[in-house]
């Protein structure tokens, strides 16, 4: 798998540098004439690509992501392609030349490379390609097949959800979801990990080591993060028909030091509306994006009047009627009615 996340690798560093080159000289190259050049004039030149268990699929595929990097820059939804290194995302995907691969069980056989175990059960399906990853020192499986689902039966017709640093989510029902920290409880491992790995001399398997150990637990504190998301987006989807969130300016929240690494580490501001979107679809309810300069903190729930909060202030005190309620739950009863709207 090694080998082919290197082939894979080479195929796209070589046609990001090969495009840029044609592009320097007022060209406008593409994914097909850069595959069609590769398979023909460097393909036979370099006989590593071609040993027997190699899929030669991988190096087609590597195109198409080249393509669809330039092409999401282009339309501006994403930055200049910039080329892979080894041992940082390193992945790969491969297909049984237009067949269908079936799936299923505790073992899969991958095309030219043989069975596999797996750690997981996979379904029983087919699908048309298969795409293999690499975090830390753990191989990973990611196939897309088709499913039915029906919509489940919704608790509540509308809920406004605050999202926040001090609790990760404030429901207009009056639930809330603490953020459990886990960036910060294991900060201190973290340092201690990552102060081991500098210390080891360059190209030493200790060194080597100390970097799938670090590797290790950042992928731990990604996956817990994860979890947590998928707990809470999960539960409001399948039990609320239409939920309002806000579009959260995350990019300029992050200038606010004080904040900065609480927002960054709980990584869920994205991810969070990323989820709702799919799992939307899955279940069966409404997503509405509220505008982000729309006031939910500084409206008083009960009369409607509008005052500036500072950060610093949890609570809402209404300078008008004296309605006083949590800042986070107010904001989230104000998202609510969006939808009645």
């Amino acid at each position: 798998m090694s080998k082919h996340a290197g082939i894979a690798r080479f195929t796209y560093n070589w046609g990001l540098a090969t495009w840029n080159e044609l592009y320097s000289y007022g060209l406008k190259p593409n994914k097909y004439i850069l595959k069609k050049f590769f398979n023909n004039h460097v393909k036979p030149e370099f006989t590593w690509i071609k040993e027997t268990g190699i899929c030669h699929k991988i190096t087609q595929y590597a195109f198409d992501n080249l393509g669809d990097a330039f092409s999401k820059f282009l339309s501006k939804k994403g930055g200049y392609p910039n080329f892979q290194k080894k041992g940082y995302h390193d992945s790969f995907t491969i297909d049984a030349s237009g067949k269908p691969i079936p799936v299923g069980g505790k073992s899969i056989k991958l095309p030219t490379i043989g069975w596999v175990k797996t750690y997981e059960g996979l379904p029983h399906t087919t699908c048309k390609s298969i795409t293999i990853s690499r975090t830390a020192d753990s191989w990973f499986i990611a196939l897309a097949y088709e499913q039915n689902h029906e919509p489940t039966i919704k608790v509540h017709d509308v809920v406004g959800v605050d999202l926040g640093v001090k609790t990760l989510a404030t429901l207009s029902t009056g639930a809330v979801f603490p953020n459990p920290k886990h960036y910060k409880t294991n900060l201190e491992k973290l340092r201690r990990l990552s102060r081991k790995f500098a210390r080891k001399s360059k190209g030493s398997n200790n060194r080597y080591k100390a970097k799938i150990q670090l590797a290790n637990h950042h992928a731990r504190v990604a996956n817990l993060r994860k979890d947590t998301l998928h707990q809470i987006t999960t539960f409001l989807c399948k039990n609320h028909a239409r939920i309002v969130v806000e579009d959260l300016n995350v990019s300029g929240m992050l200038f606010l030091h004080k904040l900065a690494q609480g927002i960054a580490a709980k990584g869920g501001f994205h991810e969070f509306k990323r989820q709702l979107e799919y799992k939307a679809k899955k279940f069966g309810c409404e997503i509405i994006i509220a505008d982000r300069w729309f006031p939910s903190s500084k409206t008083c729930s009960s009369c409607g009047h509008i005052q500036d909060m500072p950060l610093e202030e949890r609570t809402y005190n209404c300078g008008s009627c004296r309605h006083s309620m949590d800042r986070d739950l107010n904001a989230a009863i104000n998202l609510s009615r969006l939808a009645k709207a």
